[in-house]
């Protein structure tokens, strides 16, 4: 039997939400949990349960979609469904899944949500034995063995990850957060909201940057100091 994956909705439109819960028992994998049409209670909601999947609109009376998404700290995977395209690059600047316009049907649900689904079972890595030293990466209808010793950094671009190793690069659907959990602290550090990387192979710091094998890598100004004490 698949895993049922927790949907909470959240729209201020009465039809909106009774789409979306429409769309949502058609899948047999998908469970929802509950629908609200605000963000106030949908962050109650959150606090309260196991959300695998949120179905945000954006424009919402007090708190829209976009600073309700500011505000969550453990953020479940987000898809965003609304009437205006003119939020989708800030939109996904905040790592949601997809960015749904308004009307679409079901088959376009069907493949955010697969996005989503793919996200929630691929990023737990193959391997989460820390005994190990290598992570299974699916990828291309395939499964990758990365070394750690030969995995340099990992960039975030949206929904996908690109692993940057000694010898290629692999581009994912997998997420940073979860990598960043998954992965050995004592080896791997986050640098920047878009990046991961490798602590053996860091050549050095300055004030904006860290090299990784020749590759200049930005450094977000609230993980430096995290990042000079691992390197102390």
């Amino acid at each position: 039997m698949k895993r049922k994956y927790n949907v909470l909705i959240v729209d201020d439109e009465f039809l909106a939400r009774k789409l979306l819960s429409e769309y949502v028992s058609k899948v047999d994998y998908l469970q929802l949990i509950d629908t609200c049409s605000d963000a106030t209670k949908a962050m109650e909601v959150l606090h309260k349960e196991q959300i695998d999947i949120l179905l945000l609109d954006i424009q919402m009376p007090d708190i829209s979609g976009m600073e309700m998404l500011k505000l969550i700290d453990k953020k479940p995977s987000v898809i965003l469904t609304t009437a205006y395209s003119e939020y989708a690059v800030d939109a996904f600047s905040l790592g949601v899944i997809d960015y749904l316009l308004k009307p679409f049907d079901y088959a376009r649900f069907l493949q955010a949500i697969n996005k989503a689904v793919n996200i929630n079972t691929s990023t737990t890595v193959a391997n989460t034995d820390m005994s190990n030293d290598y992570l299974m990466v699916k990828a291309d209808y395939k499964l990758y063995k990365v070394n750690y010793d030969d995995l340099l950094f990992i960039e975030g671009q949206h929904e996908y990850v690109t692993f940057h190793t000694k010898a290629k690069r692999i581009t994912a659907l997998y997420s940073l957060k979860n990598l960043e959990d998954t992965l050995p602290k004592d080896r791997f550090v986050r640098v920047h909201k878009s990046f991961i990387v490798s602590i053996k192979n860091i050549e050095d710091i300055d004030k904006t940057n860290v090299s990784v094998a020749g590759s200049k890598i930005p450094v977000g100004a609230s993980y430096r100091d995290a990042l000079i004490e691992r390197l102390s």
